[in-house]
Formats: structure tokens, C-alpha cells, sequence
């Protein structure tokens, strides 16, 4: 598969996350549910690693990989109970394209951390994607 399969797949597992994770939250807090979602990563992660054998490589890894993974992991914990939080409180439809703002966040990043440029067409886009997802998730 390409690159771009690969987010295809990630965006639609997204999605479907976002309308699981909304009906799974009927009763349950939300840090309940985050961390059975995690559990459920972790178990998937890990057996993946296994099932292809890259836990062979965990000896080779080197302690700036594993602080920027670790850094990650804690920005992917706050993100996951923010946005059950927000799904607890507002209906789908709101909080998704709110949510969304992350690809806006994420090329600003890339810009200013990693040095990335952008054409006039990503430039573009982003602006497009503020103004879709204020649009969006407008009362």
C-alpha cells in the first residue's frame, strides 16, 4: 500500500472512532473510557510488534527517540481524554471538526519545528480547513 492509502485507512478509522467512541461513552467517565480504549491499543500495538518481529529492534533503540516517543505518547493521552470529554459533552458533529483543527496545528508545527515549507496551496488549504471547521462546528 502507499502513503496515501495508509492515511486514507487512518482517516476513516478515525472516523468510525469518533461515532464508536460517542455511543461507548453512554454512562461511562471519560478517563474510564479513555483508558479502556488505550488497553485496547496497547494490546493491539504490542502484538503487532511481536507478530513481525520488531521487538528484536527494542535493544537498538536510543534514548532521543525514545524521550520524542515518550512525548508523544503523553500529547496522545491528553488529546484522547480531551476529546472524549468534549464527545461526553457535545454531539459529534461539533466536536469533529473542532477536533480536525489538529491538521492546522500540525503543519504550524511542522513549519516551526521541523523546518517544513509549504506551498501556496497547503497555505491555502489551512485557511480553508479554519474556516470549514469554524463553519462546522457553528451553533
Amino acid at each position: 500500500m502507499t502513503w496515501w492509502m495508509y492515511a486514507l485507512l487512518s482517516a476513516v478509522a478515525a472516523a468510525a472512532t469518533a461515532i464508536l467512541a460517542k455511543a461507548g461513552l453512554a454512562g461511562v467517565a471519560p478517563a474510564l473510557a479513555t483508558a479502556i480504549r488505550t488497553t485496547v491499543v496497547l494490546v493491539f500495538s504490542w502484538g503487532l510488534v511481536f507478530a513481525t518481529g520488531q521487538h528484536a529492534a527494542l535493544g537498538d533503540l536510543r534514548s532521543r527517540p525514545i524521550l520524542f516517543l515518550l512525548l508523544s505518547g503523553a500529547a496522545t493521552g491528553v488529546s484522547w481524554l480531551s476529546y472524549f470529554k468534549a464527545l461526553q459533552l457535545a454531539p459529534v458533529s461539533r466536536v469533529a471538526p473542532i477536533d480536525k483543527l489538529s491538521l492546522v496545528f500540525t503543519v504550524i508545527l511542522a513549519i516551526l519545528v521541523l523546518g517544513e515549507s509549504v506551498s501556496w496551496r497547503v497555505a491555502l488549504g489551512i485557511v480553508l480547513m479554519i474556516v470549514g471547521a469554524l463553519v462546522a462546528a457553528a451553533p
